[in-house]
């Protein structure tokens, strides 16, 4: 596949110097923004899935009448953490 090149990206010589002082050994900066950028679109696809995933239950609830209170939830949360800390020891 070929490569597309990015925008130039103009940013203060603030964020620059603050970006280039993250930089791991033998990183580049454009190695850095490029991971940036794919670490936010994939933030940003996760966001948009867990959100439609969220509007699905909601209609299916709606649709069904079946719904789970809070109480419940929190619950079985605290059980799964419960089960969580068993597992490692703690």
């Amino acid at each position: 596949m070929k490569t597309a090149t990015m925008p130039a990206l103009r940013v203060a010589p603030e964020l620059r110097q603050a970006a280039e002082e993250m930089l791991r050994p033998g990183e580049t900066l454009s190695a850095f923004v490029e991971d940036s950028l794919r670490r936010n679109v994939t933030m940003r696809r996760n966001q948009q899935e867990f959100i439609a995933r969220g509007l699905a239950s909601g209609d299916a609830a709606r649709k069904s009448g079946v719904y789970i209170s809070p109480d419940e939830v929190l619950q079985e949360l605290d059980d799964m953490l419960a089960k969580a800390k068993a597992k490692a020891g703690k």
